[in-house]
């Protein structure tokens, strides 16, 4: 099929490359507008504009698509490089920007969107992360037929993942993201036999974007939400505490049975076999822990360079 793509991170960029390598014909590339990245802060091209540049696809960045919003002209222009590519479909993964009913009137075969759950549950910006801080045993992957509302277009396929015990949200990323342009590959491929299926209206969940502070560790919490927490916030935002007042991020950590009355963040082991804190219910061993500036480290390492652990309270 001759088709307009619209996505900007890594997740798009692997769907992308799948419906190139199935010999789709990529007539147009939406992706969002160079931001200011790394310790420079120089414009850096997204992974869906940098892999489009090199396969010479033409890119257009609108800041937005809105023709009745702050930025009619860019608007504007998508809209006419949308029309001159004469596709057949769009496919937008992770773009990042309200696509307006125009938009999804554009195309003859209509907009799919692949979309990082097993949708009606985890609707929104954090699916993957959201599975796992609440979590889930499985979650996958659905092809929607996109319409005006929040990730609620019926869906034409679907297919589950499990989640295992150590996945964190970057490992499950790259697993959906494989998963995500094989089903979008197999959804065009039987595009006119499919049915889309509205979705239930039970079940019915939503993922929040993934906010800075929610990174905080709360020792309030029991020690098997932590560990989810941790694991979800797994490249970011990065769960972290506080010990003697200096910020310290933990990146692995499992929660153990043992009972203990001991006040919440008290450190109750220290030494080379474990690394243990107490919460509001059982005990959390950490395993990988990182300081300012520093790398991530096992807990053996950290223990070493730090000793007298044992009775301080973390997080204050």
């Amino acid at each position: 099929m001759r088709i307009v793509f619209a996505g900007t991170p890594v997740f798009a960029q692997t769907a992308l490359a799948a419906l190139h390598a199935a010999g789709h014909e990529i007539a147009l590339v939406l992706t969002q507008p160079d931001r200011p990245a790394g310790r420079g802060m120089k414009l850096q091209a997204s992974a869906v504009k940098q892999y489009a540049l090199e396969q010479g696809w033409p890119v257009c960045q609108p800041t937005s698509l809105r023709l009745d919003g702050k930025h009619p002209d860019e608007a504007l222009q998508a809209q006419q490089a949308i029309a001159a590519a004469t596709a057949d479909v769009m496919v937008v993964v992770a773009y990042g920007l309200l696509l307006p009913s125009w938009t999804l009137n554009s195309m003859p075969m209509g907009c799919l969107n692949i979309h990082a759950s097993l949708l009606p549950r985890w609707r929104g910006a954090a699916p993957i992360q959201r599975a796992i801080e609440a979590g889930d045993l499985e979650t996958g992957v659905c092809i929607m037929q996109m319409d005006e509302g929040l990730d609620t277009g019926a869906v034409l396929m679907r297919a589950a993942l499990p989640i295992a015990p150590k996945d964190t949200s970057s490992t499950l990323h790259d697993k959906l993201a494989v998963l995500g342009g094989e089903l979008v590959v197999q959804t065009l491929a039987q595009l006119s036999a499919l049915t889309a299926m509205p979705q239930p209206a039970e079940g019915v969940s939503y993922a929040a974007k993934i906010l800075k502070d929610e990174a905080l560790i709360d020792w309030q919490l029991p020690a098997h939400l932590l560990s989810q927490r941790i694991r979800a916030f797994d490249p970011f935002p990065g769960a972290h505490t506080l010990l003697q007042g200096q910020a310290l991020k933990i990146w692995s950590a499992q929660a153990l049975h043992d009972k203990t009355s001991a006040t919440p963040g008290t450190v109750l082991q220290a030494d080379a076999q474990a690394l243990c804190v107490a919460t509001a219910d059982g005990v959390l061993q950490l395993l990988q822990l990182q300081l300012p500036g520093g790398k991530r480290i096992s807990a053996a390492e950290f223990v070493h360079g730090h000793p007298g652990l044992v009775g301080q309270v973390l997080g204050h």
